[in-house]
């Protein structure tokens, strides 16, 4: 159903959340003022596993094979997203999340949401869904929908941010900054002697508020201050896991795939001239330049499988966000087969921009040396509808909120020229996206 897209589809999805419900808001505001915003479980799909991404594909396929669907599933002004969806994330690691924090997000978790907003450019829908199961009543679940469609303020606004006046927040590392030099250190040591060529490590940083964290005030900060990056929101009745990310994992529309190859990052300064010679200075990184190849590679060869041709563009390219500016470099495909957005993520996720090279080798060394549960940081997150499109983003600059506590996660990739204490200058300013808007 079309509605107004004046609408703020996160601020009424946010404000009409109930205490039980799961929630989730993903938007990008520079492309046309993308968002999906989305209340409720009409169903709730949770795997583990090596698999996680087929079981995950399989069972929301098999979903959505025999729904019955009055939305024009090929209207070509409908935003992306529209109609019935799928939406959640993944676990960095096959079985990640299993420390308490990060309790009721399984290591993947794709929700069927009762109502779903989906905005882009001029135009605007909404979306009610059900799974009738047992001997519920037609007219019972018509009635469940639309109490659901009118707990909507669809003039709502979000919160402004409200800092206490009086106590402020503390800041403690879940590990000393000397953990994670030294874990460098080891990393490098290891590359240097042969056995991978990079290993991404992660950090955690823990905000202690006042009082609890505001998910919606915090979400409309980050989508305010990064409006070009994939700014998202998990929710669950017990978490909210939060970010702003400037990775895209996969978009998915037909037989054409989209990602990009991220690696390489430096400051941003207020001065233009220091901006643009510190960008000058990463673009002509042999360090960085290095780095961005290995994840170029990785992904050229995996799409390489199950695509009739794959074309990284020429060179990389500057990304600047409000803190950082990173090398990217974007990747177009052309399918082969009709491998979906889930799997194409399995295929592609981790890729070495967060993980390692050769991974398999990484993947040993990255529990070994951070020390941490990496839960959703680093996953992909995201949606994917009926026809099995979708688009996914890497889980960066992100948060677990859970009540007054905050748990901030930020890596960095680490390759035989690396030096620890710039490696924990540039988790710092990675950090920095969300900080701030908590402190």
């Amino acid at each position: 159903m079309a509605i107004h897209p004046a609408l703020d589809a996160s601020a009424a999805v946010l404000r009409a959340r109930r205490s039980d419900d799961a929630f989730f808001c993903l938007e990008q505001p520079e492309r046309g003022g993308f968002a999906l915003a989305t209340l409720g479980a009409a169903t709730t799909i949770e795997t583990s596993g090596a698999r996680r991404f087929e079981d995950a594909a399989a069972r929301s396929r098999a979903l959505g094979s025999d729904a019955e669907r009055d939305d024009p599933a090929d209207d070509p002004e409908a935003p992306p997203g529209s109609g019935p969806v799928f939406v959640g994330g993944f676990a960095f690691a096959p079985d990640g999340g299993a420390t308490p924090e990060w309790s009721s997000l399984a290591p993947a978790q794709m929700v069927l949401p009762e109502l779903a907003l989906a905005r882009c450019e001029s135009e605007a829908r909404v979306t009610l869904t059900a799974v009738v199961e047992g001997d519920e009543a037609p007219q019972a679940v018509v009635e469940r929908l639309e109490r659901r469609l009118a707990s909507l303020d669809l003039a709502a606004e979000m919160p402004l941010f409200d800092p206490d006046p009086v106590v402020s927040a503390r800041i403690s590392g879940a590990a000393p900054p000397e953990h994670y030099e030294g874990a460098v250190a080891r990393a490098v040591e290891r590359i240097r002697a042969g056995e991978l060529e990079k290993v991404v490590l992660a950090r955690e940083v823990r905000v202690h508020g006042p009082r609890d964290h505001d998910p919606a005030a915090l979400f409309d900060g980050l989508r305010t201050a990064f409006p070009s990056c994939y700014c998202y929101l998990v929710g669950t009745p017990e978490l909210t896991f939060i970010g702003a990310s400037p990775e895209l994992l996969v978009r998915r529309e037909g037989a054409r795939v989209q990602t990009v190859a991220l690696a390489g990052t430096t400051r941003r300064s207020a001065d233009p001239s220091v901006d643009r010679h510190l960008g000058e200075q990463l673009l002509s990184s042999a360090k960085n330049r290095s780095e961005q190849s290995i994840v170029t590679r990785r992904i050229e060869q995996r799409l390489g499988r199950v695509s009739v041709w794959v074309t990284p563009a020429d060179e990389p390219v500057l990304v600047r966000v409000q803190n950082v500016q990173h090398l990217a470099t974007p990747i177009r495909a052309q399918l082969a087969e009709p491998l979906s957005t889930l799997e194409l993520a399995g295929l592609l996720h981790p890729t070495p921009a967060v993980g390692g090279e050769p991974w398999r080798r990484a993947q040993a060394l990255i529990p070994e040396l951070e020390g941490l549960d990496r839960g959703w940081y680093a996953g992909p997150v995201g949606w994917t509808d009926l026809e099995e499109d979708g688009e996914l983003c890497v889980a960066l600059r992100c948060g677990l909120l859970r009540g007054k506590v905050a748990h901030l996660y930020a890596g960095d990739g680490i390759v035989r020229d690396s030096v620890p204490a710039e490696e924990l200058a540039e988790t710092e300013a990675k950090l920095g996206a969300l900080l701030p808007l908590l402190s």
